[in-house]
């Protein structure tokens, strides 16, 4: 029955397609896929909640956190039983896949990722796993762009657009922040958009964002109602805040990357893996229950009048009414909470990093305004502190301070806090930006020799394949022949370069047209002057394995228009600038969305 009403909507769709213009028609596609985005993350949301107020009711009654311990090993174990049984015994995780299909798969996601993700994160994180909904939720939008636009046989920049509609439809359904929805998608995937772009992007996060707040009850998404004002003498603290964070997103994204690390290379069965990352995961979360799940509801709590909530049905309940040990405690979560989310997702679960981010931020807001406080050097306004913090922490670690700024800004209900988040924000993104020069998520793409920042030229001289430029038929020479036979092959070719080569094909130089263009019309020296006494050690050398980064780096040192390539050390080929200066326009032509 399913099935036959999806086909009845498919054939409306197609007609719709039949009867409108390409640009009506992307945007009747930017609501549909805001529309698809939002049941996804209403879904998730309400699964994740649910069992937390599940595990919450039985924790008041057992008064010790049995069941949050127990949990999260039952979920990753189930989201490993998933992966190895349903998905083909492997999921992609983190928003760098995006960017790679972006650039190196012509915009084509996989449908399984249309489904996968939201069965495996809604298992790991609904069940109490330290990690967050909203990189799959992006993972999930991307996807439903992707093959609705393959299904509907719509361009490569069209796809593109579409992927672009389900990432910010996502993120503005998760938190009801359309703005921030739009900013994620353009600051930290599409990275280069036309004004004209940002029109279904926008309708899709609308749509998204409506649907969701229709539909969500307010209690599931990370909102915010007390806020108190901004005093410009606190200034000198949201700077010290902006550093503090700037370190932390540093040490978040170090130790996550190390936890996750050692557990990709254990050579274990995949069950065997799960439970002793997910068990020393129970062990974390029975000390501090605050780390099960996505932790919003305790964001919220710290927010509030009675953070002291957070010690309710702990070990330390005893001493919910003591600061110093209420303090303590935020602060050893804190530093806790990368373990927690390594574990998470390095055993096998799978979930994002970006409410791992806003968890830290909060905590370590609301740990450095307390303090001073405490201390007695200023009243510091400790709500307003655990917000901003928040922005620090995604602005850091994701390298997306605008993204981080509106987000916050959006779910705090207004924009009184905007001078002091642009402060902390920016601080933490040039603080993070200089001791990890890749986001926390495009790190993995780095490793794997695929590097995409924010600079344009970089990301598309990555997508292209250097072995489509390499000529091998250039002709070459020896360099105890004379220049008859030089003079010959020019003759009978369009060639102004060749190589100098040896009986091994090692390149020893080589000889330009340019550089004996006087010689060769002296019978007498052509007859006499071997090539070896002409040739020239080239300006620099290219590897058939080095990037196009790399080779345009060394066409820009060495002045030459062209660079001889060397494949294990011997003689492969040459690369002319200006056929690689063609295959780049080419591909910006391409990746251009207008």
């Amino acid at each position: 029955m399913l099935k036959k009403y999806f086909r009845r909507l498919e054939s409306i769709i197609a007609l719709a397609q039949s009867l409108m213009t390409p640009k009506q028609f992307l945007f009747l596609s930017s609501v549909l896929i805001g529309i698809s985005c939002s049941l996804a993350v209403i879904v998730l949301k309400t699964f994740a909640h649910s069992v937390f107020s599940f595990a919450t009711y039985i924790n008041g009654i057992l008064k010790l956190s049995f069941i949050n311990s127990i949990l999260p090993i039952i979920g990753i174990l189930l989201t490993v039983f998933v992966v190895k049984k349903v998905l083909n015994g492997s999921i992609q995780k983190g928003t760098s896949q995006i960017l790679y299909a972006v650039a190196k798969k012509a915009s084509i996601i996989p449908r399984k990722q249309m489904y996968a993700q939201i069965v495996t994160s809604s298992l790991t994180v609904g069940l109490g796993g330290s990690a967050g909904l909203e990189s799959p939720i992006v993972i999930t939008g991307a996807a439903f762009g992707s093959n609705y636009a393959q299904n509907y046989k719509m361009q490569y920049k069209d796809r593109t657009l579409l992927i672009g509609c389900g990432v910010a439809a996502g993120i503005a359904a998760a938190f009801n922040a359309p703005i921030a929805g739009v900013l994620f998608a353009i600051e930290v995937l599409l990275v280069d958009v036309s004004i004209s772009a940002f029109t279904p992007i926008m309708i899709s996060a609308a749509t998204g964002a409506l649907v969701s707040a229709i539909v969500l009850d307010e209690s599931i998404l990370l909102s915010f109602k007390k806020q108190e004002t901004f005093d410009y003498h606190n200034i000198p603290f949201y700077v010290i805040l902006g550093v503090l964070t700037g370190l932390t997103a540093i040490y978040y994204s170090r130790n996550f990357q190390r936890v996750e690390h050692y557990f990709a290379k254990q050579q274990i069965n995949p069950y065997k893996k799960a439970l002793i990352g997910s068990s020393l995961l129970a062990l974390l979360i029975f000390v501090f229950p605050t780390l099960f799940g996505e932790g919003y509801e305790s964001i919220r709590t710290l927010s509030e009048t009675d953070p002291g909530k957070l010690l309710d049905n702990t070990l330390f309940a005893d001493f919910r009414n003591n600061q110093w040990v209420l303090l303590l405690f935020v602060g050893a979560t804190m530093m806790m909470k990368v373990f927690a989310s390594g574990l998470t997702l390095g055993s096998g679960g799978n979930g994002g990093n970006f409410a791992p981010s806003l968890f830290l931020g909060s905590y370590l807001g609301y740990f450095f305004s307390k303090l001073i406080t405490m201390i007695g050097l200023s009243k510091l306004p400790i709500t307003n502190f655990t917000m901003v913090g928040m922005a620090g922490i995604l602005s850091g670690l994701f390298h997306a301070p605008l993204t981080a700024i509106f987000l916050i800004a959006e779910i705090t209900g207004g924009y009184g806090l905007m001078i002091p988040l642009m402060i902390v924000s920016s601080i933490s993104f040039a603080i993070s930006k200089r001791y990890e020069k890749y986001s926390l998520d495009v790190k993995g793409l780095v490793k794997k020799g695929h590097a995409f920042t924010s600079n344009k030229d970089s990301n598309i001289l990555s997508t292209l394949d250097i072995d489509t430029i390499i000529q091998c038929d250039y002709l070459t020479v020896h360099p105890e022949e004379n220049l008859s036979k030089l003079v010959d092959l020019i003759s009978h070719s369009n060639q102004v370069v060749f190589a100098v080569v040896d009986n091994e094909k090692e390149l020893v130089g080589v000889v330009h047209f340019n550089d004996i263009r006087e010689i060769i019309f002296n019978s007498y020296r052509v007859k006499y002057t071997q090539i070896k006494d002409v040739m020239k050690t080239p300006a620099a050398t290219i590897s058939s394995f080095d990037s196009m980064e790399i080779v345009m780096s060394k066409f820009e040192k060495s002045k030459s228009a062209f660079l001889p390539v060397l494949r294990n050390g011997k003689y492969y080929g040459f690369i002319s600038k200006s056929i690689a200066l063609e295959a780049y326009r080419t591909k910006l032509r391409a990746m251009t969305i207008e």
